[in-house]
């Protein structure tokens, strides 16, 4: 009978141990939670995972961004790096799902590529704060991305000050890059007004998941790089897979590396009732 009290009485001993060790172990991982240096670890490793959104606003989630959301939200405004490590798992789940639903054409059949970026950006950067910069960034991809979405195109990479679409219907391509255009020109930071240009080409590149490589993407960049600000460029093959009548015209004399010797290029601009029709004469 001593032996069972014996035995008992070391059961409840190790019971105690064990929730003593419980307890301490737990008391560890709550402040090793909250430590500094975890911490900037898990932010680290957050900012880098696919789909990346250390600003996450849990007012706009749906679905399992109400997730992200709850999350977010634990342990108030302490630190957590569980709650970031939990975010950017959360976050990559999303960018895979996002990924997965992509509407980017499949192979097959032309396609219009669209580039744009801002004329002059790099010279007002250099004395804007980081700020600023940001701020114009994001107002201009969220604004032209909005635009090329609605219409039906989509946007294959960010660029820096610009990005790349591509549209199955040349026509709509043409008026989401005006679109854009005057989106953009409305947007204002610290007096600054951005202005955004445009090169569209028309061809069958080749599809790498949701990306597009070939001559046909180098002859677009090449045509947007040689835009004006505000202006809307498209080559030959763009404007035969749309109807002309529409838009008023100029040809642009056009000569750049990587392209060929014989690209007509044309400046477009949506046709208004009583509008001149083509200008046939080149200009620089």
């Amino acid at each position: 009978m001593s032996k069972i009290n014996d035995g008992d009485s070391d059961l409840s001993r190790g019971s105690e141990q064990v929730r003593r060790g419980a307890g301490r172990i737990g008391d560890f991982l709550v402040r090793a939670d909250g430590s500094e240096g975890l911490v900037r670890v898990a932010r680290a490793a957050r900012r880098v995972a696919p789909g990346a959104r250390p600003d996450i606003d849990p007012d706009r989630l749906r679905h399992s961004e109400r997730i992200a959301g709850l999350i977010a939200q634990a342990r108030g405004e302490r630190p957590s790096a569980v709650r970031e490590l939990a975010l950017a798992a959360v976050e990559s789940w999303q960018a895979l799902v996002t990924r997965r639903r992509s509407d980017v054409p499949e192979v097959g059949g032309p396609v219009t590529i669209l580039f744009t970026d801002l004329v002059g950006f790099s010279t007002w950067a250099l004395g804007a704060g980081d700020d600023a910069v940001l701020e114009l960034l994001r107002q201009v991809n969220e604004s032209s991305t909005e635009i090329i979405n609605r219409r039906g195109g989509s946007v294959t990479k960010h660029l820096g000050d610009g990005l790349m679409a591509v549209f199955r219907d040349g026509a709509v391509a043409i008026e989401a890059a005006h679109e854009a255009g005057v989106a953009v020109s409305a947007i204002t930071i610290d007096g600054y007004r951005p202005a955004l240009r445009a090169g569209l080409h028309t061809g069958e590149p080749r599809q790498v998941g949701d990306d597009y490589l070939g001559v046909d993407v180098n002859i677009a960049a090449r045509v947007a790089d040689a835009a004006s600000a505000g202006e809307v460029l498209v080559t030959e093959a763009t404007l035969a897979a749309t109807d002309e009548t529409k838009y008023i015209k100029r040809r642009r004399r056009f000569r750049a590396k990587g392209t060929p010797k014989d690209l007509v290029v044309f400046a477009v601009l949506p046709r208004y009732d009583g509008a001149p029709g083509e200008l046939d004469q080149p200009t620089v």
